[in-house]
């Protein structure tokens, strides 16, 4: 018995360490392996955030009071406003927002600073380009906070009801913070899908798919020397992804290293089922990577990455229970971000080894029938 599984295990090393030199053997593979990690973390990590970090404004100030100066001298402060137009007149306002030189216009009446002194109040008007609505949104609530500061200053710093709001997890309100932990499942996902996916192709277009049904290998054995190699890259290009979160955007890590691995582990192995199960019914590697570009759109969609599932319509919630990534981002966010354990993700776990449970067979039974 022992000597059998030796052997079985011998003959499963042997099928990995010929999946690992196919994939590392050509220096493009060895550069698209890793360089996409690095370069799709930075964008996104950079590029693909919804925080507030420069807005160009324009100003129609026709009061020229103490109250006006003081609201702009606050918006000029605080190095992510920047003003590019002084107005003259109201017909100047729509050309400049149409131009695209100013995101955000302010407007001042010319009793402004009168009727703040009565006691009155007194209306700010605030034009926003509506092209660029997240960004729009984000000043026009930077806008709100600055009158709601002038206001109180202006009734003598003291409120009768003081509101504290604290976030949790993410005391900037970073739209990185959420973002980034997400992409060390989301990213990993597409090279261990297309890797997994081309694995068996691979064999039927270079000829050499033959040369396996004249080995003493049998399809389970095949199936885990094919599956095993694409379950060790995603586990790299996610460490790569972490270290890049880490040490370059310094984002903490409060969760533990071992049950997000354990969660990455299950979620590839139900990822790299999938890509079997579409390899097997592949002719060739035009079809594989066909199938993999048409299943990884809607799995992203419907994964939580960009927007949350709970947002979603009722029969799209349902769908999602067959998309492992929405569990595998789901368990990251919250071990990473707020320290969850194992108990705390233990459901996470549940869709992804139901799909690895299904398709890991089902890639098997389609790969016997391709042998035999």
């Amino acid at each position: 018995m022992i000597n059998e599984l030796h052997q079985w295990l011998g003959h499963v090393s042997f099928l990995i360490k010929k999946e690992i030199l196919t994939i590392v053997k050509e220096p493009a593979n060895r550069v698209i392996l890793i360089a996409p990690a690095f370069m799709q973390a930075l964008l996104f990590g950079y590029a693909a955030t919804y925080d507030v970090n420069h807005v160009d404004y324009a100003v129609l100030d026709q009061s020229r009071a103490q109250a006006s100066t003081e609201i702009l001298a606050h918006l000029d402060g605080t190095g992510v406003f920047e003003r590019t137009a002084t107005l003259t007149s109201a017909s100047q306002i729509e050309q400049i927002v149409m131009d695209g030189k100013a995101l955000m216009v302010l407007t001042f009446p010319p009793d402004f600073e009168n009727k703040l002194n009565r006691g009155e109040t007194s209306p700010l008007q605030v034009i926003l380009d509506g092209r660029n609505s997240s960004t729009a949104g984000a000043a026009a609530s930077y806008i709100s906070a600055v009158v709601s500061d002038f206001n109180q200053r202006r009734a003598g710093g003291v409120a009768p009801l003081s509101l504290e709001v604290r976030a949790w997890y993410n005391p900037n309100l970073e739209s990185r913070w959420g973002l980034m932990p997400t992409l060390i499942a989301a990213l990993s996902m597409m090279q261990t899908l297309l890797l997994s996916a081309l694995s068996v192709a691979r064999e039927r277009e270079q000829g050499t798919f033959d040369q396996l049904l004249v080995t003493p290998f049998t399809p389970m054995q095949l199936l885990t020397g094919k599956a095993i190699p694409p379950v060790l890259v995603g586990l790299v290009q996610s460490t790569i992804i972490l270290l890049i979160i880490l040490f370059w955007f310094r984002i903490p890590m409060n969760g533990s290293l071992l049950v997000l691995y354990i969660g990455l582990f299950s979620f590839n192995v139900a990822a790299v089922g999938l890509g079997l199960s579409i390899s097997a019914v592949s002719v060739n590697m035009q079809q594989a990577m066909l199938y993999t570009f048409l299943l990884i759109m809607p799995l992203m969609l419907l994964s939580g990455l960009l927007t949350p599932v709970q947002t979603m319509p009722a029969v799209l919630d349902t769908l999602t229970y067959a998309n492992p990534l929405r569990f595998a981002i789901d368990l990251v966010r919250r071990v990473y971000l707020e320290g969850a354990g194992l108990a705390d993700v233990a459901f996470d776990f549940v869709p992804m080894l139901v799909m690895a449970v299904l398709t890991m067979p089902l890639a098997a039974w389609l790969f016997r029938n391709r042998l035999y």
